[in-house]
This record gives C-alpha cells, structure tokens and sequence, in this order.
C-alpha cells in the first residue's frame, strides 16, 4: 500500500473515531469521496491495523443502526424550515 495512501487511511480513522463522526462527515473533513472513506475504514485499516479496525467496525455498526432516526430529524428539520418560511411570507 501507497504511503500517501496510508496517511490518509489512519488520519481518516483518528477523525471517525475521535469525533465519533459519520462517514459524510468525515469525507467532508478530508475533501474525498463517501466511498473513498468507507473504503479506507472498511478494507485497507485492517490490513494496517487490527484493533483500531475493530473500534472503527463498531461506530460504523453504531452509525448505521441509528441512521433511520437521522434521517428523520433531518426530514423534520426540512419541514419546519419549510413551514416557518410559509409562515413568515403569510
């Protein structure tokens, strides 16, 4: 593997897990893709580190049980964004 590439991987990692972020979050972080970031934790980290691939398999396994809530606070959000607009021009 790239050193370049292996940079990125473990600085990828110390965000997620130190923020305790998302994978968008972190790829926004980072300036790369979703996919490149999912890729980084999910198939290159464990080949460079073990134990820190299991700290990071459980907040991927934590982010996406929870997900369903943050797509609802965020489909919330839109809609009282949208209804207060509504009501200020009303």
């Amino acid at each position: 593997m790239d050193y370049q590439i292996r940079q990125r991987v473990l600085k990828i990692t110390d965000i997620f897990l130190s923020d305790k972020s998302t994978v968008r979050e972190v790829a926004k972080k980072v300036d790369c893709s979703k996919s490149t970031v999912h890729k980084d934790l999910t198939e290159r980290l464990p080949e460079l580190n073990q134990d820190l691939y299991m700290e990071v398999k459980k907040l991927l396994e934590y982010n996406k049980s929870i997900r369903h809530l943050r797509g609802g606070e965020a489909t919330k959000k839109r809609f009282m964004e949208a209804n207060k607009k509504r009501t200020d021009s009303a």
